[in-house]
């Protein structure tokens, strides 16, 4: 049951710190940053200059604007030269917003700006002073963030996110595991197959989303004589700690069990330690052992096996 904090000393002592910190960045003011934009629109070209499409229903969840309000604004931006819009392929009712390259040097001078300001506000603190107020800050928006955040999600794939698959391999494994670039391209050999010749009712790709971003995937193929294969399990350092690859997995393994298979197999590293583990409480066995270097460092290729 939600509480009534009316008259809770809480309540006063947020509104007291709101009113202090909105004076102390100016965003009382008609512009931010003397710039021509005012708060929200500010925030709304942050927004679209942090992913690569958005859609405005995107945006408006974010951000928590009305959404003729935001309309008003993304019109203004589109007479102006600052984004562009593309009719979305999976929903002609949505377009996906970019910042042209007139918005790009807009959204830059905005940035340098704020930073600037917050600089100088903070450069009449101590260092200690400095990691103190970051500190608490980091507290504030952890503590509220955490009771506001959508759960996290699987979805079925929609256009864009196969090539976040590769990039996303292909960035993490390179930055933890050294893996080199004949990874990538296998990754994107995967990924290229699975979208030319996939069939529906016996193989999947799921994407898992946490915060309303990509934050993990796997795929389910066939493998021949009645075998599924799991490809590509990922989750990223971001969503980690959330139980996000074991519900991949058993979504995966209860898609395989409904479409008759009589088992699933998979190839992976005996460096993944986690994914391993994953693998082996829903029931996966190790089948078999490779070394090699196909990927740059030495490794050992473990094949998996779990019967349906």
């Amino acid at each position: 049951m939600q509480q009534d904090l009316k008259h809770d000393e809480t309540v006063e002592a947020v509104r007291a710190f709101n009113r202090f910190y909105t004076a102390r960045l100016g965003v009382l003011e008609q512009h931010l940053y003397a710039s021509p934009y005012s708060l929200t629109e500010a925030r709304v070209l942050y927004e679209v200059s942090q992913r690569e499409h958005v859609t405005a229903t995107e945006v408006a969840a974010e951000i928590g604007i009305d959404a003729g309000y935001l309309s008003r604004i993304i019109q203004s931006f589109d007479k102006a030269g600052l984004i562009k819009r593309t009719p979305s392929a999976a929903d002609r009712r949505q377009h996906l917003l970019s910042l042209t390259a007139k918005g790009r040097a807009s959204y830059a001078k905005l940035e340098r700006s704020s930073q600037q300001d917050v600089s100088r506000m903070l450069s009449a603190l101590s260092p200690d002073d400095r990691a103190e107020v970051a500190a608490a800050m980091a507290t504030i928006q952890r503590t509220m963030s955490s009771a506001q955040q959508p759960p996290p999600i699987l979805r079925e794939p929609r256009p864009g996110d196969i090539g976040w698959i590769v990039q996303s391999h292909g960035a993490i494994y390179a930055g933890e595991y050294g893996f080199n670039a004949a990874f990538e391209a296998l990754v994107a050999q995967i990924c290229g197959d699975f979208l030319a010749k996939n069939d529906p009712a016996r193989e999947r790709c799921w994407i898992a989303e946490y915060k309303g971003v990509q934050a993990g995937s796997l795929f389910l193929v066939d493998a021949g004589n009645g075998m599924a294969k799991f490809r590509l399990l990922l989750v990223t350092p971001q969503a980690r700690g959330h139980g996000l690859g074991k519900r991949l997995v058993d979504e995966a393994i209860a898609f395989a069990r409904r479409s008759g298979y009589r088992g699933i197999t998979l190839w992976t590293q005996g460096v993944l330690v986690t994914a391993r583990n994953i693998y082996q409480r829903a029931g996966f066995e190790l089948v078999g052992t490779e070394p090699h270097t196909m990927f740059g460092p030495e490794m050992l290729g473990e094949t998996w096996e779990l019967m349906l």
